[in-house]
């Protein structure tokens, strides 16, 4: 199961929110087996951003932590369209807009631990 987290220093409406959740659960699918359908999704709205000294124009960081997939396939299509969703739905600027991703290779849920190395 991906997880993702949106801290976006923007204060978003319902409408943005609503986008953004629908086109980031479908940017997901970018990855090989991922779909909305397994996708945690978390949005932070209104989070101070210093960038360069300075919290004048609006920030997005997104973490991504992604299990069983240390080839990374899928990864710079992905990036490519989160960039872009961000951008449109937010006027964020591109390189105001930072993705951070990270390799799960233990993943708890239900009381079942998925490893993968089995151990």
């Amino acid at each position: 199961m991906p997880f993702m987290i949106c801290k976006l220093s923007p204060k978003l409406t319902l409408k943005q929110e609503t986008e953004l959740k629908s086109r980031l659960g479908k940017a997901i699918e970018l990855v090989a087996g991922l779909s909305e359908q397994v996708l945690l999704l978390g949005i932070e709205d209104n989070y101070c951003f210093y960038l360069r000294g300075s919290k004048e124009k609006p920030v997005a960081f997104i973490e991504i932590s992604i299990f069983a997939n240390p080839r990374h396939y899928g990864y710079e299509a992905l990036t490519k369209e989160i960039t872009a969703i961000i951008h449109e739905v937010l006027n964020i600027e591109e390189n105001r807009i930072y993705i951070k991703y990270d390799d799960i290779v233990a993943w708890g849920v239900g009381g079942s631990t998925f490893d993968l190395y089995g151990g």
